[in-house]
């Protein structure tokens, strides 16, 4: 199995699958990636490897991330890939929602059970400023399909934007209220390039979590391989609300979750620079090496992250790892 020091069990990988992506959300990269230039990412004999390693030590749940995920055209074989590892109960999607209308029964089939779609706004010029794409409707759009094809979670991820979204609470309501969905807030997070961007827009979540539990929302207990968010619910709406707060108090806690970046670097947080290169375990269909390794790097996993010392990362690089 994989524990660490602190008797934290891991059974949650969050795999990045490329760097690439086709939005520039003033949050993340706002002046984009290079789509085009796609070198060094895992191809799909790695990924069985490297998820059949993490199966083998207990892990669950597989969350594909990005950059944006549907930018590799074999992202419908990745899904398909993972999902037929022994062990693995759960393969869940990050992302932007480009192309989920159009994708969304294929990857259903393939076996998706959970689809996270980035929407930082509901109003279509806002999200237009916010993401540099005119697609708020193709995405609305886009989770209506998801849910239509039968993919079994749906959720939207929204980051907490002062000047965008602070008064838009009663607008998110309106929309999960009929709708079977979660919706989450996340808390924007200061790294080490971004902290004039950090201080005009940063919103804290537990804003959002004391106007939620004075209209009598109520926290909901959580699943076993489930992520970091608080997710409330309301007994007149058919929707769910979450909130991730890396600010928080024990936030990592109950951490259950590493990352493997898409040139196959495990990160052991999501709030570092420093990774262990897993590349060369991959090319071997014997996984023990792999496990081995894996066990011993967890050995180093420290016991929170730095985020109220200031120590992040930077922007790009919480991009790059599916942040």
């Amino acid at each position: 199995m994989l524990i660490d020091a602190y008797q934290r069990r891991f059974s949650y990988l969050r795999l990045s699958v490329t760097e690439s992506c086709n939005f520039r959300c003033t949050y993340c990269l706002p002046d984009g990636t290079d789509c085009d230039s796609r070198a060094g990412e895992l191809t799909l004999p790695e990924i069985r490897r490297l998820v059949t390693a993490f199966a083998r030590l207990g892990t669950r749940k597989v969350r594909i991330t990005g950059g944006e995920p549907s930018l590799r055209k074999d992202l419908t074989e990745i899904i398909a890939t993972c999902k037929a590892v022994p062990g693995i109960e759960k393969v869940a999607l990050t992302t932007n929602g480009y192309r989920l209308q159009r994708d969304a029964a294929a990857w259903q089939a393939a076996g998706l059970d959970a689809v996270n779609v980035s929407v930082d706004s509901l109003d279509a010029a806002t999200f237009h400023l916010v993401t540099g794409q005119d697609k708020l409707a193709d995405i609305l759009a886009g989770v209506a399909t998801a849910k239509a094809v039968g993919i079994k979670q749906v959720k939207i991820n929204t980051v907490l934007l002062k000047q965008h979204n602070a008064l838009a609470l009663p607008d998110f309501l309106s929309f999960v209220k009929q709708q079977d969905l979660s919706l989450r807030f996340i808390e924007l997070m200061r790294t080490n390039d971004n902290l004039s961007f950090y201080q005009r827009q940063h919103l804290s979540g537990a804003s959002i979590q004391q106007q939620l539990e004075t209209q009598g929302w109520q926290l909901l207990p959580k699943g076993i391989s489930d992520g970091p968010a608080l997710e409330y619910a309301h007994p007149h709406y058919q929707g769910r609300i979450g909130l991730i707060m890396p600010y928080s108090k024990d936030f990592c806690a109950d951490c259950n979750r590493l990352r493997v970046s898409s040139k196959g670097q495990l990160y052991l947080c999501l709030f570092t620079d420093s990774y262990q290169d897993l590349r060369s375990l991959l090319q071997s269909e014997h996984s023990a090496p792999l496990e081995r390794f894996l066990q011993q790097a967890l050995t180093g996993k420290a016991e929170s992250h730095q985020l109220q010392q200031q120590h992040s990362g930077s922007t790009r690089h919480l991009a790059q790892i599916g942040g």
